[in-house]
């Protein structure tokens, strides 16, 4: 086996376990009940269109049926966490009346939701780390 055969072997099976890494954002939206406000739809619209234009790589270049399958079962999955992302959003946007920016924003005016609040502190604390070490 030489180098390029194991850095194949290492890039699929990579790329074959990450389909599994996408089950605990999908159930962290799933259970989310303010909207999924903390998922970016341009990151995860940007992942799903790199998945595709790979798919389209490994059959119209390379001939690679494996790879466009384990980019497709990838875009798949980002497909999947935009579009449990928007019915999240118009979920709460049902249930709370307005839009879920306006709620993030009253959110904001009274100190945020206990769990934004923890998760704020944590990333001013690691900020503080970061510049003490540098």
């Amino acid at each position: 086996m030489n180098s390029a055969d194991i850095a194949l072997a290492v890039f699929t099976a990579c790329n074959s376990v990450r389909v599994f890494a996408y089950l605990p954002q999908l159930m962290k939206i799933g259970r989310d009940t303010e909207g999924a406000i903390a998922i970016s739809y341009s990151t995860w619209g940007m992942f799903s269109l790199s998945h595709m234009s790979t798919v389209a790589y490994a059959i119209m270049v390379v001939q690679d049926w494996k790879m466009a399958c384990v980019f497709a079962a990838n875009t798949l999955c980002c497909s999947a966490i935009l579009a449990l992302t928007a019915y999240k959003r118009r979920d709460a946007k049902r249930r709370h009346g307005c839009s879920v920016r306006v709620s993030r924003s009253s959110w904001l005016l009274r100190g945020g939701p206990p769990s934004a609040r923890f998760a704020a502190l944590r990333v001013v604390a690691t900020l503080a780390t970061t510049v003490a070490v540098l």
